[in-house]
């Protein structure tokens, strides 16, 4: 089959490599049929991921049909599904209280093992979830949004309540989109003035443009210094999500959708009068994929819109390597595999 390989940093070529085989019990054969491209697989490509050894196939926002079916699993070939790429345990801590996004043990398609840049994958049957009347290039666009859905969830914003979310990139505007399903008043902060006019003349957002003035007087005179309810960091920027803290109203809620590899600092004294609280969200759990999905389906998501750029499976290595530096007019990109 074929296989998009990275090989070392700033090498990605495609290559012919065996199948998987048949699915061992409690497996499926996925034929790949779109992939979305993410900023980890930038990151992977650029050598800036914490967590990858090199060969790799990367590839984790994936839809796709079964073609065959290991020993006990209750899906029907030509099913077409959306995968959840984090494969759990089942017997941790996180897994026995129900949180497998963050299982101790969780390894991601396409990072800690190898994901679906290519024909065909081998799948969990309990990471598969029927499509239910997506399209197949709409299903692979589920995995990006649940995660800003899963921190929307993570919230418990009320209804109205004013939500920053700082980072205008595929994530931030995921997590802005499921935050006005979610029923509150949203902005998002960028320095990046491009996405953020997508974001107000395409999506219909209000905007802090964080190139134009500092951060902490945009939000003070946004919020007639009071600051936002819940705040939403999407960023990956150490220094933004550490700037964060100061955006949070007193008595609300920041919270760390992206990572960052090093040590978070922050006010101590300003964290506590605000009795702020403070959440780390992490993937997303089957219960948000399937709001993704009914979302699409209800037209609450402007999907057409969000889908930038599209390529095929023999072009990713060189339409990847140039997307990853040449960012103008570019959302989300999604690779035609099938």
């Amino acid at each position: 089959m074929r296989a998009v390989v990275c090989r070392s940093p700033g090498d990605l070529v495609l290559e012919n490599h065996p199948a998987p085989g048949s699915p061992p019990p409690g497996w499926a054969l996925v034929a790949v049929s779109h992939v979305g491209i993410c900023g980890t697989d930038y990151h992977i490509f650029e050598g800036k991921h914490p967590f990858l050894t090199y060969p790799r196939i990367m590839g984790h926002e994936v839809s796709g049909t079964i073609i065959e079916t290991g020993e006990g699993v209750d899906l029907a070939i030509g099913e077409p599904v959306v995968i959840n790429p984090y494969l759990s345990c089942g017997k941790c801590i996180a897994c026995r209280h129900g949180k497998p996004n963050c299982c101790v043990r969780i390894e991601v398609l396409g990072v800690h093992r190898d994901g679906a840049m290519c024909d065909q994958i081998l799948v969990p049957a309990q990471n598969l979830y029927p499509a239910n009347g997506l399209s197949l290039a709409d299903a692979a666009a589920v995995e990006f949004l649940a995660i800003g859905a899963h921190a929307v969830r993570r919230s418990r914003a009320d209804l109205g309540v004013r939500t920053l979310v700082i980072g205008a990139g595929p994530i931030g505007l995921g997590t802005a989109i499921f935050a006005r399903i979610a029923g509150v008043d949203v902005t998002l902060l960028d320095m990046a003035s491009e996405r953020l006019n997508f974001a107000a003349n395409e999506l219909g957002f209000s905007i802090l443009d964080g190139s134009q003035a500092p951060a902490s007087d945009l939000v003070r005179e946004a919020t007639s210094g009071e600051g936002f309810d819940v705040v939403f960091d999407a960023t990956g920027n150490t220094q933004s999500v550490q700037s964060a803290f100061a955006h949070v109203a007193h008595g609300g809620t920041l919270v760390l959708v992206s990572v960052v590899k090093d040590d978070i600092a922050f006010s101590d004294p300003e964290f506590h009068k605000r009795e702020m609280t403070l959440i780390g969200s992490r993937n997303a759990l089957r219960a948000d994929f399937e709001h993704v999905a009914a979302s699409i389906r209800s037209a609450a998501v402007p999907l057409a819109k969000l889908v930038t750029n599209r390529t095929t499976l023999a072009d990713t290595p060189s339409d990847l390597a140039r997307w990853a530096h040449e960012k103008s007019g570019l959302i989300k990109a999604v690779i035609e595999v099938g």
